[in-house]
């Protein structure tokens, strides 16, 4: 199937009022994995490759050209995303390459300049027909900008949609990025407030720490692309201890490897099945 731009795939959960998973690459085995998920289940997936994994990798280039051909060859609905680029370089370079959606995050600047930057990255995109995601708020668990108790408000979200023209708003409601255990409260109140304010989809970063049904309250307020990755790691890393501890002597990589990619496509399939069917009729329409 031709990759899938996330715009199709943004605003069909819209319509349907269910959120969509947006998980995260770390390697070309957790790629893999997801895909896998979204082929058993038949639901639509986000890859999404952050600027860290970029880091991580070296380069844009490789990562991206292993993920791009996955989606590309899938038989399932696959975007793919460029997760949370400081760098405005790098957000061209992904539209370049053909991702499907770019996140640009200026939250480490002052009003203005955040504005000023993300007009910036939004005009490159949409030239070629791109979505931007956007933050506004500091999602806690990253350094630098993201500091812990910071929230979005609506009135500001909705003027920063306006003078942006970005496609979708990440907004801090009380989740954490890089959390291992699943405990963060959410203002569910606020999500819908900034539901009713905000003109585009609402995203919720740092969901690995929250729980399921805290998940599925926040889908039914007004939250539509769900982004989960420590959560996912997690099971990825579980999965390889348990087979070495078994399987001391094993030295081939593909053997304990292999366990963990089907440990991640058998979570992210059970995540992606609670988040379609979590909205539904319930939902408030956005």
């Amino acid at each position: 199937m031709p990759l899938v731009p996330t715009a199709d795939l943004l605003y069909a959960a819209v319509g349907r009022r269910t959120g969509l998973a947006a998980f995260n690459v770390i390697q070309l085995e957790t790629a893999e994995a997801l895909v896998d998920a979204a082929e058993q289940t038949g639901l639509p997936v986000i890859l999404q490759i952050s600027q860290n994994c970029v880091a991580y990798h070296g380069s844009l280039d490789p990562i991206a050209s292993a993920t791009l051909a996955l989606a590309r060859e899938s038989t399932a609905h696959v975007a793919v995303h460029l997760d949370h680029a400081e760098d405005e370089q790098l957000a061209r370079q992904a539209v370049e390459l053909g991702f499907g959606s770019v996140m640009y995050d200026g939250a480490a600047l002052d009003y203005d300049r955040n504005v000023a930057a993300t007009v910036r990255v939004v005009e490159h995109a949409h030239a070629n027909d791109v979505l931007v995601e956007a933050e506004l708020g500091e999602i806690g668990g990253k350094d630098g900008a993201h500091a812990p108790g910071v929230r979005t408000d609506p009135d500001e979200g909705r003027r920063f949609v306006e003078e942006t023209g970005v496609d979708a708003l990440a907004v801090a409601v009380g989740s954490s990025h890089a959390m291992t255990e699943r405990t963060a409260s959410l203002d569910l109140d606020l999500i819908a407030r900034l539901r009713h304010a905000v003109p585009v989809p609402l995203v919720l970063h740092g969901s690995s720490g929250v729980a399921d049904e805290t998940i599925e309250a926040a889908i039914r307020a007004g939250i539509t692309k769900v982004n989960v990755s420590t959560h996912l790691n997690r099971f990825f890393t579980d999965a390889i201890r348990a087979y070495l501890s078994a399987h001391p002597d094993v030295v081939d990589p593909r053997k304990y490897v292999r366990e963990g990619r089907a440990a991640v496509t058998r979570e992210a399939a059970r995540l992606m099945t609670l988040f379609d069917v979590a909205g539904g009729t319930e939902s408030a329409q956005r």
